[in-house]
């Protein structure tokens, strides 16, 4: 025999289940419309569960009493909440990870953005004057002294930054490049796609792995708007290989009359050799060489929030600020106020590593992290009692968003292996529904948890959630 239905005409009003005097409180703090919705949204539950066959009388009954009612939309109420940016562990290994936001900022980044949220500010005022200004007028001025260029612009990501650049000066015209250089970034997002939605019509110089300077010579015709270099940031071909420099580059550009643009990507505006890092073309440089406009992200290795500029000559940058497009993707005030704090604290150099987490994180010393591993390593043993075995290894990280590919960074990290790789993935899994994850990766049967992105200042809340996370 099939247990009794409760059929849907059994179900309460809505108005009736608004009146209940527990609601009171969740009306003041949460409006009455959105309670409603939610009670809409419980009790339409209800009617497709009886539908289906599915709801007994009893189960009815203590659905809409009063303390079924309050849980359901409580548990509504705090399943919206999580919908929230969610912060976690970034353990992955790989420090700018394009899905984990990127570069951090810098305390005075932060500082910036908040006065821009919470009051008025002169985005596109000129206080001496008293009259309308120019939304990027700080951030050009630090770019140029910076870089040393005549001028530059500001828009959303490099992505929009070469692809105004592109419509600006080559709208249906030919941009010259080297085969080996029409990368692919994330995303699928490919340099032959930008210069079709640009406008602009690619030309092939070379092949995949050599390209001579004769190459760019005999393709250059009337035709031609500009030479472009783009840097191979998220890959790298080793071998028998030849690349022509920017220097020459820009020597037989401007020798036809044309153009140099070169997209940095990732660029660098400090030489990261300094830090022990991989070096790394410098925007400096690539204008120095002779290029007359250079493209780079913001939230790459220059550490700040996501932006693309373009930093060259004068009269270039002047027909790319008159294009429409421009305005299309500009930043807002709250990455123009992140992009000036971070670039600020370039004129300051030594003390980037103190003050730019991703140069800090970058930076950080094997034997530092490998410290941090063994300061770690009883209380995750704890966690995982016998179930895993744990122990603070070597292992290695990388740069991330594309930026030096090959590069690898010694690091330090705990490795959890169990017998069975389905273990591993549950435990990833356990540690995803942390209250802030916990973000590694599994890799020859084992999960590792690179500490290298562990702040000293979070210690103490990663090691926290451990204790609750029973194995």
């Amino acid at each position: 025999m099939h247990a009794p239905t409760a059929p849907a005409s059994a179900l309460p009003s809505l108005d009736r289940l608004l009146r209940l005097p527990a609601l009171s409180t969740l009306i003041r703090d949460h409006g009455r419309s959105r309670i409603a919705h939610l009670l809409r949204e419980h009790v339409q539950g209800l009617r497709e569960r009886s539908g289906r066959g599915q709801l007994s009388p009893e189960q009815l009954q203590r659905a809409v009493a009063e303390p079924g009612v309050v849980a359901a939309l409580q548990s509504a109420l705090a399943a919206d909440a999580r919908l929230d940016l969610q912060p976690v562990f970034n353990l992955t290994g790989t420090v700018l990870h394009t899905n984990l936001g990127r570069a951090l900022l810098p305390d005075a980044a932060v500082r910036a953005v908040t006065r821009a949220m919470t009051a008025p500010v002169d985005l596109e005022f000129d206080i001496a004057l008293g009259r309308r200004g120019d939304r990027d007028a700080r951030v050009r001025a630090l770019v140029c002294e910076l870089t040393g260029a005549e001028a530059a612009t500001v828009v959303n990501n490099n992505a929009a930054a070469v692809l105004l650049l592109l419509n600006s000066l080559a709208n249906r015209r030919e941009v010259v490049v080297s085969r080996g250089e029409l990368v692919e970034i994330g995303g699928a997002f490919r340099i032959p796609d930008v210069m079709r939605s640009a406008g602009a019509r690619l030309r092939e110089v070379g092949t995949t792995n050599r390209t001579h300077p004769a190459d760019f010579d005999s393709a250059i015709g009337t035709r031609t708007a500009l030479l472009m270099e783009v840097h191979a940031s998220n890959y790298a071909i080793t071998g028998f290989t030849a690349k022509v420099d920017t220097a020459r580059m820009a020597s037989i550009a401007h020798g036809h009359g044309l153009p140099l643009a070169v997209d940095l990507g990732s660029g660098s505006l400090c030489d990261l050799s300094a830090h022990g890092l991989p070096r790394e073309p410098t925007v400096q440089e690539a204008l120095a060489a002779g290029a007359d406009l250079v493209s780079f992200s913001g939230d790459k290795l220059l550490g700040g929030p996501q932006a693309g500029i373009i930093a060259g000559r004068a009269d270039l940058i002047g027909r790319i600020n008159r294009n429409p497009l421009k305005r299309a993707l500009r930043m807002d005030k709250m990455g123009l106020a992140a992009l000036e704090a971070v670039l600020a604290l370039y004129r300051e150099p030594e003390l980037l590593p103190q003050r730019l987490p991703t140069l800090r994180t970058l930076s950080r010393e094997q034997g530092d992290i490998h410290a941090q591993a063994q300061r770690l390593l009883p209380s995750v043993q704890q966690a995982l009692a016998a179930h895993y075995a744990v122990e603070a290894v070597p292992m290695y990280s990388q740069v991330g968003s594309g930026a030096q590919p090959q590069a690898q960074l010694a690091s330090a990290g705990l490795r959890i292996r169990v017998a069975a790789a389905a273990g591993l993935d549950r435990l990833a899994k356990r540690l995803r529904g942390l209250p802030r994850p916990v973000l590694g990766r599994i890799a020859e049967d084992a999960l590792w948890l690179d500490l290298r992105g562990l702040e000293y200042g979070d210690e103490a809340a990663f090691l926290a959630q451990w204790s609750a996370l029973q194995a």
